[in-house]
């Protein structure tokens, strides 16, 4: 009886020893599946992979589509999420990503319709946690959430059918220039003063034709200096401006990425007088 006791004593003695050594055991954390926000003090969030790989957009792929091919995607190789297995973390909302094909046939995830890559330098693909593809070229940067500007590389085509380049000469060539976080091109007003809307009427009837673009919200890719911008108010409405300059769509753009139809109207006046793109190098605006 003794022995009997005895050995049940000390399998509960090793009972409780193994279940206090299971609880000191450190968690196991499953790894992510899903597309997520990651931040640094310098970018503040945006958006990596499962894996906590940053993603970046490409100015030239304004238009929606894919647009680095050949060498290009040596450094630049497309990221393609799984669909079947994909989720998205805080902040992200599944319908901002969709799958377009490239021109070789591959599967190409977008945010926002900008298509999204990783950056490999000499092939040799960026670490986790890493954000130095931020501003090469002055044409690739990471992909945010929550961008006021975004910075298009594109041809410009005015309402004439015509292309022209960034001089507003007719030609065939790429111009960077401001759009909004879905590629619609941003447009100033030639007659507009220093923060001073002169275009919009107060009832805002005209607005269709030019609407204003309306956020308070300052967001911008590194290279851009983000105490240039600001934001007014014209009756209610709050418009962002840059350098001085009040910000517009063209109405007659339609909200389609990479459309900039508006550098030719009037067609009266030189193009890109009285409504022209607005970039980086684009002066202050006449103070009042």
């Amino acid at each position: 009886m003794k022995k009997n006791i005895f050995l049940l004593t000390a399998c509960a003695f090793y009972a409780l020893q193994f279940t206090a050594c299971k609880k000191s055991d450190p968690a196991v954390i499953p790894p992510r599946t899903d597309i997520h926000l990651d931040s640094t003090n310098s970018l503040g969030s945006h958006i990596v992979d499962k894996d906590g790989k940053t993603l970046y957009y490409f100015s030239n792929d304004v238009n929606g589509q894919s647009n680095c091919t050949g060498g290009c995607l040596t450094n630049w190789p497309v990221f393609a999420a799984d669909s079947t297995t994909t989720t998205f973390g805080a902040g992200l909302q599944a319908a901002d990503f969709k799958t377009i094909l490239t021109s070789t046939g591959a599967k190409q995830t977008t945010y926002k319709g900008w298509p999204l890559y990783y950056y490999s330098p000499g092939g040799v693909q960026e670490a986790a946690g890493q954000t130095t593809g931020e501003g090469v070229g002055n044409i690739w940067f990471v992909a945010k959430p929550n961008y006021s500007i975004t910075i298009a590389n594109f041809q410009l085509t005015g309402a004439d059918g015509k292309n022209y380049l960034s001089t507003y000469a007719p030609g065939d060539g790429r111009t960077s220039y401001f759009s909004d976080d879905k590629g619609n091109t941003l447009y100033a007003f030639g007659r507009d003063s220093f923060l001073v809307n002169k275009f919009t009427k107060a009832d805002f009837t005209n607005n269709s034709f030019w609407p204003i673009y309306e956020t308070d919200n300052i967001t911008v890719p590194s290279i851009l200096d983000k105490t240039v911008f600001a934001v007014i108010t014209f009756n209610g409405k709050k418009q962002l401006t840059y350098n001085g300059w009040p910000l517009y769509y063209f109405g007659g753009d339609a909200q389609t990425r990479g459309f900039n139809k508006g550098i030719t109207i009037p067609p009266t006046l030189p193009v890109g007088s009285l409504w022209p793109i607005v970039n980086k190098t684009s002066a202050a605006a006449p103070k009042p």
